[in-house]
């Protein structure tokens, strides 16, 4: 049986490897210890980690800016799949983020990963047709 608790900095390198391990998951400079360590800084107590005894085998980062919660990089161990795993990291998220007052919550997917947003629908998330995001990276980075 797995477990849920917070997402901590000691959990980074396990949690990049099972992103490098997943298919539809994107791994950018964003990405990175310092940057992850800012993040569990500025949301603190909202990602969350799977595990069974020592290993982990799913992770969710999620955050929010006052008004809106924005969930990130939810990965599953391949082997685990289909016990509801992924699905009880994002009610555990969901929760923490009503806690802080935020009701209204969003993810990216991809266009190269269907099975992400199979997912999502699956679980009753909306696929928004009303906006376009737009980014803009400040070094030019692509990879940031």
């Amino acid at each position: 049986m797995f477990s849920i608790r917070p997402m901590t900095l000691d959990d980074h390198d396990s949690v990049i490897q099972l992103m490098k391990a997943t298919p539809g998951i994107t791994i950018r400079e964003a990405d990175s210890r310092e940057a992850t360590a800012r993040y569990l800084t500025r949301n603190p107590g909202l990602s969350q980690v799977a595990v069974i005894g020592t290993e982990l085998i799913g992770c969710i980062m999620a955050g929010h800016d006052g008004r809106r919660g924005y969930l990130q990089h939810l990965v599953v161990q391949t082997s685990h799949r289909r016990r509801g795993i992924a699905a009880a990291l994002v009610r555990t998220c969901l929760a923490s983020l009503a806690n802080c007052g935020i009701d209204k919550c969003h993810i990216d997917v991809l266009q190269t990963n269907p099975q992400g947003a199979a997912f999502w629908e699956h679980i009753g998330w909306t696929l928004r047709s009303d906006i376009k995001r737009y980014s803009f990276t400040q070094s030019g980075n692509t990879n940031a």
